[in-house]
């Protein structure tokens, strides 16, 4: 199996994955070097998860993740089963992981809550892979990761800035940011900071790493001497009520060009999509060739392969 060995790749076998400090900080290393390599070597790796069946649980709709997650299935040899809608609908959410557990080797839920997830994997005796939930995006910051080491060639010294609703994606990055040493500023408007636990424990992680962790309301403080600027919508699934207001409060936050030539000469422009265009980002920006937004889509297929190579092995 290319370099790596099985005992390396095997050290996660049978965890959880319901928010982003369940990977060891090494473990999170390792699994971005085997990314790479999965990436590089993709025939390496085929047939490494024949004869497992991994079920997808899908509240919310989605394109990168569902497909990225079924090709990584298939491409490693494995078998995927989707089901949409309601997860604790028709029957009791404990009864749906104990029918799953004896059929499949894996769940990826995609959620509305993070209490879904770990309902999940408190009643299922097979890993449970957390693939969005209201709190969390930790296949999406893994993505994101890759994406950067790709393109700066390190992680560690560089300067993230995420501008927009401290939401899900803001929470994963600053804690894998963290913990690889880069420097994390989140500027979003008052009253939509991150979730507090969470924000402390990032700024526990940044300490303990020693690099530092911003937040401000002034997205120009958080761009200024950044290697990477990101966004996302201002309003996410489930929150279509609040998507006028929103449009409002966050319009001094949109990444334009103006904005973004505080950052570095060689800073790229990022976003997990989709996208509205003309809202959190101009067209011109998420065109250009300082975007890397469909390498971080490209990822997702790559980051989890890995993830799923060191979960199932």
């Amino acid at each position: 199996m290319a370099s790596f060995s099985l005992q390396r790749i095997a050290r996660m076998s049978g965890s959880d994955l319901l928010q982003d400090l369940d990977l060891a900080h090494d473990e999170l290393g390792c699994l971005l070097e085997l990314a790479a390599e999965v990436k590089r070597s993709p025939r390496e790796y085929a047939g490494a998860l024949a004869g497992k069946s991994i079920c997808l649980l899908f509240e919310k709709p989605s394109l990168r993740t569902r497909l990225t997650f079924e090709l990584a299935i298939r491409q490693l040899g494995g078998n995927s089963v989707l089901t949409e809608g309601p997860i604790n609908g028709r029957e009791p959410l404990k009864d749906v992981a104990r029918n799953l557990d004896r059929w499949v080797d894996a769940i990826v839920a995609r959620t509305f809550s993070q209490h879904t997830i770990e309902d999940l994997a408190r009643w299922s005796r097979v890993p449970v892979i957390n693939a969005l939930s209201d709190l969390y995006h930790p296949c999406q910051a893994l993505a994101d990761m890759l994406t950067l080491k790709e393109q700066f060639g390190r992680l560690r010294g560089l300067k993230l800035a995420f501008v927009g609703d401290g939401n899900n994606v803001a929470h994963s990055l600053m804690l894998s940011a963290a913990r690889l040493g880069m420097d994390c500023r989140i500027a979003t408007p008052k009253g939509y900071e991150p979730n507090g636990e969470i924000a402390a424990q990032a700024e526990g992680l940044a300490a303990t790493s020693g690099c530092t962790l911003l937040f401000t309301n002034r997205p120009e403080k958080a761009v200024d001497g950044a290697h990477a600027v990101y966004t996302d919508v201002w309003a996410s699934m489930g929150q279509e009520s609040e998507a006028a207001k929103r449009r409002e409060v966050f319009r001094p936050y949109q990444v334009n060009e103006t904005l973004f030539q505080l950052a570095r000469p060689d800073a790229v422009f990022m976003h997990c999509l989709p996208a509205k265009r003309g809202e959190e980002v101009t067209d011109a920006l998420i065109e250009s060739p300082r975007s890397v937004v469909f390498e971080q889509a490209e990822n997702r297929l790559h980051a989890q392969k890995a993830l799923l190579l060191m979960m199932l092995s």
